[in-house]
């Protein structure tokens, strides 16, 4: 009887176009950006939606949903325009261990930010016309050190924004990372962004992913940091150097479908 080898390629290929699917998308946070047509809408709320990702997906959503409403359906009018009255709608906001204060901080960031770019795109580009080396991980480090450049910054604010200066795995801007710059013609990530290319995304590392990674040979660290979230990506480029986190779908859907 011939012996057939395993390609894992070939494998994990067919599991992204099975999982890469727009009927996938009400049940997942990225729905919350798919609300809106415009870029910076997309970008807001995609950015609320990657923060507040933790714990039930429904209920990740329905959060998102009240602070849509809260900020009247527009959260870039809301943001670029509203005065410190307006603000009062915010009040009472809590998901998890992220509330008011927390948010009205992100709003007086993305208020101050797009004062003076275009898109938020920008705020993870931080100095990288002058670095010639520049990636992703410097990228997230010097983001969150804009981030918290406003003075009086909330110190219990911090712990909502990771980055692998802090031995993150950075799932959650990972994450946030794939659907904006992603761009492919099967409607699920948003590619808004065209600055970072697909080939230099980082791979959320989330639980369902770390082990069908695992059992499929494609991570070998015992912890679940920022190392091991660019071990992951490495194996993946192997894969497909140029688009390596698409590979997400294939190892989330394996691992959320009970498959490995």
């Amino acid at each position: 009887m011939a012996v057939h080898k395993f390609d894992l390629k070939y494998f994990l290929d067919k599991k992204v176009d099975i999982y890469n699917q727009t009927h996938f998308i009400d049940n997942d946070p990225i729905y919350i950006p798919h609300l809106f047509s415009g870029k910076e809408d997309r970008e807001i709320m995609g950015f609320f939606a990657a923060v507040f990702a933790w714990g039930q997906r429904k209920t990740i959503i329905n959060k998102c949903k009240d602070l849509i409403r809260r900020m009247d359906g527009a959260p870039y009018d809301f943001i670029r325009n509203h005065e410190d009255h307006d603000l009062k709608s915010l009040l009472g906001f809590k998901h998890r261990t992220f509330n008011d204060t927390d948010l009205l901080y992100f709003v007086s960031f993305l208020k101050n930010h797009y004062t003076y770019y275009s898109s938020l795109e920008d705020a993870f580009l931080q100095g990288r016309e002058e670095d010639s080396e520049w990636n992703i991980e410097k990228g997230l480090n010097r983001f969150r050190d804009y981030f918290f450049g406003l003075d009086d910054f909330p110190h219990r604010t911090q712990k909502h924004i990771a980055s692998p200066r802090r031995k993150s795995s950075c799932k959650r801007i990972n994450m946030f990372l794939r659907w904006m710059v992603r761009d492919d013609d099967k409607g699920v990530d948003l590619g808004v962004w065209k600055k970072i290319s697909p080939a230099e995304l980082i791979c959320p590392c989330d639980v369902h992913v770390e082990r069908v990674a695992r059992k499929l040979g494609l991570l070998q660290r015992k912890q679940v940091d920022w190392k091991a979230a660019v071990e992951l990506t490495e194996s993946l480029r192997l894969l497909d150097p140029l688009d390596p986190v698409k590979y997400d779908f294939a190892l989330f859907g394996l691992g959320v479908e009970g498959e490995m």
